[in-house]
């Protein structure tokens, strides 16, 4: 698991966005979203430089938490 900063990640579309955006390179990628902290863990098998640049491609830049 990794934890993810989605500084814009703001309301509900924003989260669906976000986990059609990894979904789309890991369909079977769990991600748990917590919004009020702009927050994304995502268990997968994908590279995580694989997810940042979907969530960028996605308009919600981001960074590994730490």
């Amino acid at each position: 698991m990794t934890k993810f900063n989605v500084p814009d990640m703001t309301c509900g579309h924003c989260e669906a966005t976000v986990r059609k955006a990894i979904g789309e390179i890991d369909g079977t990628a769990d991600v748990k979203v917590d919004l009020s902290a702009n927050k994304i863990d995502v268990t997968s098998t994908a590279a995580n430089d694989d997810i940042l640049a979907a969530l960028d491609a996605a308009g919600y830049p981001s960074s590994i938490a730490s």
